[in-house]
């Protein structure tokens, strides 16, 4: 009997959420079976100098198992592949940062804490990963997902 292994698609690094009083930041890891969020520390806003926080635990999520991912913090959840609707890229101007835009099907998940969707921006030591979200289109283990690369048209009029 042959037994599937998870296997890993992808990672999108140096994402932010930003809350009302602090920044959450996230590394999200994509693969056959599922969409996994890793939560990797927060920054609060009355702080003067804010580092990237969170590289900590970026370089233990380096070092974990897939299988290990969501145990190690509480904060973590998975999406499975199955559930995952839509990627939106919004790629960044000399103003704004890159956006990432997620919906998922909460129609049989336990953990519905953010309701289906949630907007993520680069971090200032991010990479451009259009390129990372454009490979995507081609997987066919996606092909349910609507994968979109969008750049910000500007009217000077």
């Amino acid at each position: 009997m042959m037994t599937h292994t998870e296997e890993p698609i992808t990672q999108l690094t140096r994402w932010l959420r930003q809350r009302p009083n602090s920044i959450e930041f996230w590394e999200l890891v994509l693969t056959d079976e599922r969409l996994v969020w890793c939560y990797v520390g927060q920054s609060y806003r009355s702080m003067l100098l804010r580092a990237d926080m969170g590289e900590r635990d970026r370089a233990v999520l380096e070092d974990s198992h897939l299988e290990e991912l969501i145990d190690l913090a509480e904060e973590n959840f998975a999406i499975p592949l199955e559930a995952l609707e839509s990627i939106r890229h919004v790629e960044g101007t000399r103003f704004r940062r890159a956006r990432l835009e997620l919906e998922w099907s909460e129609a049989d998940l336990e953990d519905t804490r953010y309701g289906g969707q949630m907007t993520l921006v680069s971090t200032s030591q991010a990479d451009p990963q259009e390129d990372v979200v454009a490979s995507l289109e081609a997987d066919s283990r996606l092909e349910h997902v609507d994968i979109e690369l969008d750049t910000p048209r500007w009217s000077l009029f």
